[in-house]
């Protein structure tokens, strides 16, 4: 099974590999189709990024869904999920334009 690829803003990060993800359990995918988040969950993040001159790459990630620890994260108690993203980091993959679009 492949995982869910979700588009993210990677300028929502509230850690080194913490992302916002959703504020509800129902997040759509980059088909259209809604997902149920759980703990655990693998997903791919996306974010398109378009440059000056109209050129689009996109930046990827890999990561695990986690429930938000407002504990560990205090000041964004209106979201409900993040993901943790995995060692490989974000990655720019202008290769995948054809694959994305």
């Amino acid at each position: 099974m492949n995982k869910v690829r979700i588009a993210v803003d990677f300028n929502e990060m509230v850690d080194v590999d913490v992302i916002m993800l959703s504020q509800t359990d129902i997040k759509s995918d980059s088909q259209g189709n809604m997902v149920i988040l759980y703990e655990g969950m693998p997903v791919s993040l996306y974010e398109e990024a378009v440059y000056e001159n109209g050129e689009v790459d996109y930046l990827l990630a890999e990561g695990i869904v986690i429930k938000h620890d407002l504990e560990a994260y205090p000041f964004f108690s209106h979201v409900k999920w993040f993901c943790r993203i995995d060692s490989n980091g974000i990655q720019n993959k202008p290769e995948l334009r054809s694959i994305l679009s």
